[in-house]
């Protein structure tokens, strides 16, 4: 198989079949608190796309030339961490500088970026060894990084696109807000369950 491929079985794999939020229930802090409007599940998820893709191609390069090289592979974890809290403080000072509407609207979930596993997720699977034995590259890595918030992104704007239609709906006052959040969560878990036994 050649790259195009490659990364088109990888884009296929993360944005539909082990999609972090759906499949892996990664992510969920965000993915249910943000997404009742459209326009601030489209900035979150760009900001996701950002640091997802940036925190895989730092992490890769700090895992492989300095965590391995001095032999200090267990200190991986908090390495990660901090690079994607540092990387987290750069997105929000230029949403806030750039658009001060859309850093209200995400409010204290910009901030939970930080500590959003599905960002420290993909860092880790990109130092994994895969199922053949092999292991990504630094382009492979980097890729995996962005198509799996193009997935996650992909997610948060589906969700999001349905509760906006929800809310002009005659529904239980019981069913409003989290309910009904849950729900759909586990509604679209399941539709994306079906690409489970894709084979590509």
């Amino acid at each position: 198989m050649g790259v195009l491929g490659q990364i088109f079985v990888m884009a296929i794999g993360a944005i539909f079949i082990q999609n972090f939020v759906l499949a892996r229930f990664l992510g969920l802090c965000p993915y249910l608190g943000v997404s009742k409007r459209l326009d601030s599940a489209f900035g979150m998820g760009m900001a996701v796309i950002f640091v997802m893709t940036m925190a895989s191609a730092i992490t890769f390069l700090i895992y492989k030339y300095l965590l391995v090289r001095f032999d200090i592979v267990y200190l991986s974890t908090l390495a990660f961490i901090l690079t994607i809290a540092a990387l987290v403080q750069f997105v929000e000072m230029v949403i806030l500088k750039n658009a001060p509407a859309l850093y209200k609207a995400l409010g204290v979930y910009l901030p939970l970026i930080t500590t959003n596993c599905a960002v420290l997720g993909v860092a880790i699977l990109n130092i994994t060894p895969l199922a053949d034995g092999s292991s990504y590259n630094f382009l492979f890595a980097t890729l995996n990084g962005f198509l799996s918030g193009v997935g996650f992104t992909f997610v948060m704007l589906a969700m999001a696109g349905i509760r906006e239609r929800l809310a002009l709906v005659d529904m239980p006052k019981s069913m409003h807000g989290f309910a009904s959040g849950m729900i759909l969560a586990g509604i679209m878990a399941l539709a994306f369950y079906g690409f489970m036994g894709l084979k590509i």
